[in-house]
């Protein structure tokens, strides 16, 4: 896979946003009205030749935005940060043979993108009002001096491309042309006719039609949407019909639900980089693209009028919203972009953590909603009022990545109408991308896996060079009311990779980029997935370790207020020891959130492991805490409260270098060195209090383990009246048998009566090899009230017995039964 870059100062969205949000305001030219007073372009483009100027002005409408006052906050902020920025640049600007500023030096090729970069922002200067250098014709001609200075000396036709593919084809081109959308009528005269064609012939070498032919290696995904918003603006300033045309049509294959490698899957799965889950980073590049595409050609000649576009407009709410939680992006789903942090050279200094990948997605939604049904775009404005609400550790509304335009739409909508959508309640698992989210009143989950189809972790461009444990069943959880921070905070850079929490790993040491880069490592493993009933879940993970010998077979169910976390037949030789993370949360820069274990406060000092023999119970205050319900003495446990220091450089290369210092407490399992069949049982009990936590480890009765060992795990909870196994081949547990390797879900209801009890029986093939499985439940039924297509009933009566033809996707196959 060829390699994507690691942005040198600004994000994709801070490329995207700052190069057009000028555009309108610059094409008015200094003596423009302000912004409250101006409106949007007209919503049917004319007709002719005037079509292209129409369709210039409504990119640039979109881009800038209507409706606010440049003098109110938070928009004059950002304003006068734009000018300040821009006047920097200009006052820096020293064209040379291999620059057009000395610290961005074409080669690598990443420096030609910044330096289009501050030339838009200079020209968003000259256009916004506000900025202090509003209309200033200097500064617009020094724009167009440096527009000149790239095409003569390296952005030109008879330049061989070189490094990283993305900057030339994606990056640099989509900031030259929204440069020269916002100058057009600036130009001046023939030279500026000789200067835009010139322009244009650069992109037409570098992003060739041929670019948007087949739908494989680089043009998949969110970067064919980029590729076709190139080609398509690039037709718009040309006058070129057939480009425009081209682009709307090489749209089409990214619509449509893909069974393989990248792009959007029926279960809301968005995989990039073919083996990379991706939707909080790729996914917002995709929908933010899709969104200003869509409105820009709406009611023109070129109109995106595939009607699988639909697939799009549900992808907000079955794909992303589910793991969007409080404002921040789940990062199980963002790649190695977790690695980025603060970049070097970034002139806005703004930290690329969870909520800055949630914000971007929130502010890509807003725009695609331009383009939806008026019920569609109702319900994301609930969403997007309710995440603005509930974000109180970076405030939506003062985001600093964010251009005018996205702080105006989002403004207005956190002002509309209507009610904010609170958080949901439910369970959401996405086979095709090793993910899973589980959300219950006041907390949420998310689990990160990986298999033969999803790798451990990605690297590349010197990016998340020590991300190898994040596939191995990392458990990310947080609490609606702590502010949403726990993976904020310099976490990445200061966190122990080797005891990322959730995991079970080999303590052996790795190399930075262990394995290869761009998802090729995966490990040869197949069992990875479960079932859910969309309430609760089983899921499992066949756990092959990174470059290492360890084995493990681990289980989650995710039950009402807690998820229960079972490892079984961990095995490896590799002469170190293995671990099982029970946790390792971060404290802040000085935490002192008191640990409590078994009644008696453990204070325990920096820098020093306690161990304890046996363990029934620990509380973290202001968290949650943990019972260990494995035999009744408890369970060994290992507990470290500690301060660690690390730079976003240290696993990020393009990163800046300052060094942070974190506290953190780990609890962990040690399972000695070279474990042979080891395992562990624990539950996971988020915002627990110590009296909850104590009674539910006294309650011997309230969870049944009916086994854990390497061939299957399963739980009973009777008064949640479900019972869940994972068969990793066949076998029984308790009142379940699988004729081979399935994950299964039973839900009872109705108990206590005599009329309307019924069981819900959920099942999947994790394997996903297509053959038939058989499910028994050894459980008196009557009848069955309805089963999917793919469940064939064997038998009723006294055990209910079940065929499943389950397909390769490890979908969930449901039968409903009355019973006896």
């Amino acid at each position: 896979m060829p390699p994507e870059p690691a942005l040198p100062a600004w994000s994709r969205r801070g490329f995207l946003a700052t190069s057009t949000a000028s555009a309108l305001a610059l094409a008015l030219g200094p003596e423009a009205p302000p912004a409250a007073a101006r409106t949007p372009a007209p919503d049917r483009a004319a007709g002719g030749a005037d079509e292209y100027a129409a369709l210039r002005r409504r990119w640039c409408d979109l881009a800038l935005g209507t409706g606010y006052d440049p003098g109110a906050a938070p928009y004059a902020a950002a304003l006068k940060e734009t000018g300040d920025l821009a006047a920097g640049f200009r006052s820096e600007m020293r064209p040379e043979a291999g620059s057009l500023w000395p610290d961005c030096p074409y080669d690598p090729p990443s420096g030609i993108t910044q330096s289009y970069s501050r030339l838009a922002t200079m020209a968003l200067a000259h256009a916004q009002p506000g900025t202090g250098r509003t209309g200033d014709p200097a500064l617009a001609a020094d724009v167009v001096t440096g527009l000149d200075h790239l095409d003569r000396t390296v952005y030109h036709p008879a330049t061989t491309r070189y490094g990283n593919w993305w900057e030339w084809q994606i990056g640099s081109p989509r900031l030259l042309l929204d440069t020269l959308a916002i100058l057009d009528e600036h130009l001046p005269g023939g030279v500026g006719d000789a200067l835009r064609a010139r322009c244009l012939a650069a992109v037409d070498h570098f992003v060739p039609d041929s670019m948007l032919g087949a739908y494989t290696g680089t043009s998949t995904g969110a970067n064919r949407v980029d590729l076709c918003r190139v080609v398509a603006l690039r037709g718009v300033l040309g006058r070129a019909p057939a480009k425009i045309a081209l682009a709307r049509d090489a749209l089409s294959p990214v619509f449509p639900y893909v069974t393989k490698g990248d792009g959007l899957y029926a279960d809301g799965s968005f995989v990039q980089h073919t083996w990379v889950a991706y939707s909080g980073t790729y996914g917002a590049v995709l929908l933010d693209g899709l969104g200003r595409l869509f409105t820009l050609l709406r009611g023109s000649t070129w109109e995106v009028a595939d009607p699988a576009r639909q697939i799009i407009f549900d992808s907000v709410e079955h794909a992303y919203a589910p793991l969007l939680y409080n404002g921040l992006m789940m990062d199980s789903v963002n790649g190695r972009a977790v690695s980025r942090g603060y970049l070097r050279n970034d002139e806005r200094h703004v930290l690329r953590s969870d909520h800055f990948h949630g914000h971007a997605l929130i502010a890509a939604i807003a725009l695609l909603g331009e383009g939806a049904s008026a019920a569609e775009r109702a319900r994301w404005h609930a969403m997007i009022k309710g995440w603005t609400a509930r974000d109180r550790t970076l405030p939506v509304l003062t985001d600093r990545q964010y251009a005018v335009a996205d702080l105006a739409r989002l403004g207005r909508i956190a002002a509309g109408a209507g009610p904010a959508a609170p958080e949901p309640v439910g369970h959401r698992l996405f086979p095709a991308m090793d993910r899973a989210v589980h959300r219950r009143p006041g907390w949420a989950a998310g689990l990160a896996m990986a298999s033969d189809r999803i790798t451990y972790y990605e690297n590349g461009n010197g990016e998340n060079r020590h991300g190898w444990h994040t596939g191995a069943g990392m458990l990310y959880w947080w609490r609606a009311d702590s502010g949403g921070d726990q993976y904020t905070d310099a976490f990445w850079p200061t966190v122990d990779p080797y005891r990322l929490p959730g995991t079970t790993v080999s303590t052996k040491r790795l190399a930075d980029n262990e394995g290869g880069g761009w998802g090729e490592p995966k490990p040869a493993a197949r069992w990875v997935g479960g079932t859910t009933d969309g309430e609760f879940a089983a899921i499992g993970q066949d756990l092959r370790g990174l470059d290492s010998t360890l084995t493990a077979k681990k289980s989650w169910f995710a039950l009402a207020d807690c998820v229960v976390c079972l490892g079984a037949g961990i095995t490896a030789r590799d002469g170190v020891p293995a671990e099982t993370v029970v946790d390792n949360r971060a404290l802040g820069e000085s935490g002192t959130a008191a640990l409590t274990v078994d009644g008696v406060r453990r204070p325990g000092a920096l820098g020093r492991t306690t161990a304890f023999r046996r363990a029934h119970w620990a509380h973290l205050a202001g968290h949650g805490g943990w019972v260990f319900p494995g035999s009744p003495g408890g369970a060994p446990l290992h507990v470290r409260r500690e301060d660690r220091t690390g730079a976003w450089h240290d696993i990020n290369s393009t990163s800046a270098t300052r060094p942070y210092t974190r506290r953190y407490l780990t609890l962990w399992h040690d399972h000695g060195t070279d474990p042979t069949d080891a395992g562990y049982a624990y539950l996971l009990m988020p915002g627990a209090t110590e009296r909850a936590l104590a009674a539910r480890a006294a309650d011997r009765r309230w969870l049944t383990l009916l086994a854990n060992d390497a061939h299957r795990q399963a739980v009973a909870v009777d008064s949640l009246g479900l019972t869940a196994a994972n068969f990793w081949r066949a076998g029984r547990a308790g009142p379940l048998a699988s004729s081979g390797p399935a994950s299964v879900l039973v839900r009872e209801r109705g108990r206590g009566t005599r009329a309307g009890r019924t069981a819900v029986v959920c099942a999947a093939a994790p394997e996903r090899t297509g053959d038939t499985v058989e499910i028994t439940w050894s459980r008196p039924v009557r009848g069955v009230l309805r089963h999917d297509p793919s469940v064939e009933v064997l038998a009723t009566g006294d055990t209910l017995r079940l065929r499943l033809t389950p397909g390769t996707a490890c979908t969930t196959h449901i039968c409903e039964v009355r019973l006896r």
